[in-house]
């Protein structure tokens, strides 16, 4: 018999060859003529930015006949997830369904180990797939290595160097680098990243950043058909050519953090009535705390609840420059054409630093309020960085993933990939 975790699909109703013993003629990445053997691949995503990144490699894996997958959804952040799977068509095969008010780190961790584990126990896998660097990436990772599954990081080799910023996603994504059999590095920077801690070439894929594949394909479709926004977005939106987005959520902001970024956007709305300045604020609460308590009162400030993912793309490519403490902006702005000013005071994602597109301001008023004005006033300074080349990737990240696991299942590129569009460019071939 077949082991109980490779797939069988008979094509054209050929039954494959017996041995003489009556053994079947089948070898794991190996298919004998009319039997299909399909790599059993299961995708994790616990938060938004998980299942934006991982909508299109859940989609290019789907497009190879050669896989199954099943795509988990451990509910980390459950609403936001779910409506951001949904803007691609997609949703979870498995929801375990984590979140509770008030979670602790660790107690989230004791929730996912339970139930990553028996998720894994019952499907046995060939592969594992996690994204990024949240609590899901970690424990999945963990639970995968434990049982001895072959495991794919997908975003690999970013590192801050510093284990409190980002919190805790710093010790997250290296935990992850530590026990995974393949890395799929968004930048030759991250590679080299690997190289230096000990991974062999052998294991890294330098793919681009699948976040880039998935705003790419948004931006373009909401271009030709702009979502539907909430009234009292599109009014604004109306009264307010120039649009400075806010995004903020990190949690080395938690206290006075936030309570300086917030005095900082509101001394701003003060000193620039024209612009508009719109924050979708995210769910957790002490987020929202000092956001509604010391930003209130200014008519070109919207505080607005956090959008759906083909929303927020429409206000990316709508705004005029974006202020953000998020990983995922830092990529996705410079795709669009925006300045983003980071609110962190380091970054795993020097690539943006270094090209001009991004910069660092921390969470310091003072220096916040700086940058902003001169954005907004200097005409020169904001052609440099709205121009900046974008280090992140082409696109085709997600198709570069699917090839490189389908090779390291034995089995052969999807015949419908475009091979001229996934071999990456000189850019992102050569070594940092």
């Amino acid at each position: 018999m077949l082991p109980s975790n490779i797939q069988c699909l008979f094509v054209g109703g050929r039954m494959p060859r017996r041995q003489n013993s009556g053994v079947l003629l089948a070898r794991r990445n190996r298919c004998v003529p009319g039997l299909i053997l399909m790599t059993h691949v299961v995708v994790f995503v616990g938060t938004r930015p998980e299942g934006v990144k991982m909508a299109p490699v859940v989609k290019a894996l789907r497009a190879h006949l050669e896989f199954r997958c099943t795509l988990v959804s451990t509910g980390q952040h459950r609403e936001m997830l779910q409506r951001a799977l949904a803007d691609f068509g997609l949703g979870p095969d498995i929801d375990l369904d984590v979140m509770q008010p008030s979670q602790t780190l660790a107690s989230l961790s004791s929730r996912l180990f339970a139930a990553i584990d028996e998720v894994l126990e019952r499907l046995r896998p060939d592969w594992v797939l996690v994204q990024g660097d949240t609590t899901t990436v970690q424990v999945g990772a963990l639970c995968a290595f434990y049982r001895h599954i072959r495991i794919g990081h997908v975003e690999a080799g970013l590192r801050s160097r510093d284990m409190l910023a980002p919190f805790p996603e710093e010790l997250n994504r290296r935990v992850a680098g530590l026990v995974a059999d393949l890395h799929f590095a968004p930048t030759p920077g991250a590679a080299e990243n690997l190289y230096r801690e000990g991974v062999s070439e052998g294991r890294v894929q330098i793919t681009g950043n699948t976040g880039i594949d998935a705003l790419l394909q948004t931006a373009a479709e909401v271009r030709r058909s702009p979502p539907s926004l909430p009234d009292e977005i599109a009014r604004f939106l109306a009264h307010h050519p120039r649009i400075v987005l806010i995004t903020g959520h990190r949690r080395e902001n938690f206290g006075e953090g936030f309570q300086n970024i917030c005095r900082a956007i509101s001394q701003l709305a003060a000193e620039n009535p024209e612009v508009g300045f719109l924050y979708p604020v995210h769910l957790n609460p002490q987020v929202r705390k000092p956001v509604f308590e010391i930003i209130r009162d200014r008519p070109n400030v919207l505080l607005s609840e956090p959008q759906e993912y083909r929303s927020f793309v429409h206000l990316m490519d709508r705004s005029t420059l974006i202020l953000s403490d998020s990983g995922g902006v830092q990529e996705e702005a410079p795709s669009l054409g925006k300045p983003v000013l980071v609110m962190r005071e380091v970054t795993e994602r020097p690539e943006g630093i270094a090209a001009g597109c991004a910069e660092l301001v921390g969470s310091s008023s003072e220096r916040i309020i700086e940058r902003v004005r001169a954005l907004l006033h200097d005409k020169a300074l904001y052609q440099r960085m709205a121009q900046a080349q974008n280090p992140y990737g082409d696109g085709a990240a997600s198709g570069r993933i699917a090839d490189a696991l389908a090779a390291a299942a034995g089995a052969s590129p999807s015949p419908a990939a475009d091979q001229e569009k996934r071999r990456p460019d000189a850019k992102l071939a050569e070594k940092a």
